[in-house]
């Protein structure tokens, strides 16, 4: 709970489009004590230290929801990611403090621009309305994903720090309460964007209504209100905003694609490189996580079509426990795919697939199955012909495999479907249902007396 606080924590001002400037102005460095709003030459600065706050939450996310499943298996030398390869995740495993801390960092910064940006003179309401929407929007994906990740937690809505250091955890629900209020904020006052008014790079840089409705099509989805989740993955699809890209190679190798609805980027000068939460470094640079065998097994079949150049194989490094798999999505600095996609328009599509499925909207041009199809064709893979609600769940369950693997939504998703314990357990000996939630990290209840540890850690 203290991480957001810590006065000493420097959050890097970046530009977030890759190899290209596409916030002004130019990149500073901000310590959070030294936060200013006071006037609107401020307002900027602020602004990109929120998004730049979401770009720290991102790679711990992604590591949050393939690490913990069943994607991966352990390969080398570091706790953190042998605790999630055999697992065995413990309360004080780096990457479950280093989701925590940037969850609340982004909270923290976002509540900063809450509580400042009124008294703000001199800057048009379009400015004004935009921020502060943005805010509401960052602090609610923030929130639920911590919800998701760690059950109950403090729900922060000040910068005080006296206030923070002994924030209790509230109900999971009260947390997912107030995201949908963010969220709804958000969505009044963020800007709307067309098509052709704006390029693809702005579209997944910024946020917008048709993202913000993209966000909350998953909110629903994970709440289990198909209606809903139908309904807002409808309007993305159809607002043409975002569209398929024709080859999914270029979802593997290129940033900034089509369908890319919310994305964070990097350049030469600021890719994390060999960092902890370097997701190249870890993934393909030092092959601490490989892909599991199982993993692998699925992803070759001629089901994933396309889709399995998601992974490669190498010969040279097939020894001892290495299988010589490696993820291709995550490059480096000097690559075009070492972006983080935090949403894509697949992801719609399965939205969709699932909310019409679970509503016995199976088969026509309106049902589940022409959803999967559609991601099928453009992967080159068997079309699908079901038209048992059963079987229809499943092959959605598998296409989010295929689709969207190493974006961070396994593990999330086999816990909110109820399917966890019996795919993880069957996946490894060591798998606990308590597993099912992130620990607190053991140093945040050693520095705040109000919070309490999850079940089993």
């Amino acid at each position: 709970m203290t991480q957001f606080i810590r006065y000493s924590l420097a959050i890097l001002l970046i530009s977030l489009a890759s190899c290209q400037q596409v916030l002004e102005p130019q990149p500073t460095t901000l310590l959070v004590d030294n936060l200013v709003l006071n006037e609107p030459n401020d307002v900027q600065p602020v602004r990109i230290g929120l998004y730049s706050a979401l770009r720290g939450m991102s790679a711990p996310n992604i590591m949050a929801g393939d690490f913990t499943a069943d994607y991966v298996q352990a390969n080398g030398t570091f706790t953190d990611n042998i605790e999630f390869g055999t697992k065995r995740i413990t309360a004080t495993n780096g990457i479950v403090n280093a989701l925590w801390g940037s969850i609340y960092n982004t909270v923290y910064v976002a509540n900063f621009i809450l509580e400042k940006l009124p008294a703000i003179t001199n800057i048009s309401d379009a400015t004004r309305k935009t921020v502060t929407a943005e805010a509401r929007f960052l602090r609610g994906w923030a929130n639920f994903i911590g919800a998701y990740t760690y059950g109950d937690i403090p729900r922060v809505t000040t910068t005080d720090p006296v206030t923070n250091r002994t924030v209790p955890r509230v109900a999971k629900a009260t947390i997912l309460a107030s995201v949908l209020e963010d969220y709804q904020a958000a969505l009044a006052d963020l800007p709307n964007v067309t098509s052709a008014s704006t390029n693809a790079t702005n579209n997944a840089t910024y946020l917008n209504k048709v993202n913000c409705r993209a966000a909350m099509a998953r909110y629903y989805l994970y709440l289990k209100n198909w209606v809903q989740a139908e309904d807002l993955s409808t309007q993305v699809i159809n607002s043409n905003v975002y569209k398929i890209e024709p080859e999914y190679a270029n979802v593997i190798t290129k940033d900034f694609i089509s369908e890319s609805i919310l994305e964070v980027g990097y350049n030469l000068s600021d890719d994390p490189g060999t960092s902890a939460t370097s997701l190249n470094n870890i993934l393909v640079g030092r092959r601490e996580i490989i892909p599991s065998n199982q993993y692998v097994s699925l992803m070759i079949s001629a089901e994933s079509g396309t889709r399995r150049e998601t992974i490669t194989f190498d010969a040279q490094q097939q020894r001892g426990n290495d299988n010589g798999w490696t993820v291709r999505k995550y490059g480096t600095a000097s690559e075009d795919n070492n972006n983080i996609v935090l949403m894509r328009l697949a992801e719609m599509y399965l939205i969709r697939a699932e909310a019409r499925a679970q509503q016995n909207k199976i088969t026509g041009a309106n049902g589940a199955v022409a959803d999967l199809n559609a991601l099928r064709a453009r992967a080159k893979a068997p079309v699908v012909a079901l038209t048992a609600q059963g079987d229809v769940l499943l092959a959605v369950e598998r296409e989010r495999i295929y689709e969207l693997s190493f974006e961070g939504h396994r593990w999330y998703d086999l816990v909110r479907t109820g399917r966890a314990q019996a795919v993880l357990s069957a996946f490894s000996p060591n798998w606990n249902n308590r597993f099912e939630l992130w620990p607190i990290p053991q140093p945040e209840i050693q520095q705040n007396s109000a919070l309490t540890q999850n079940p089993g850690y």
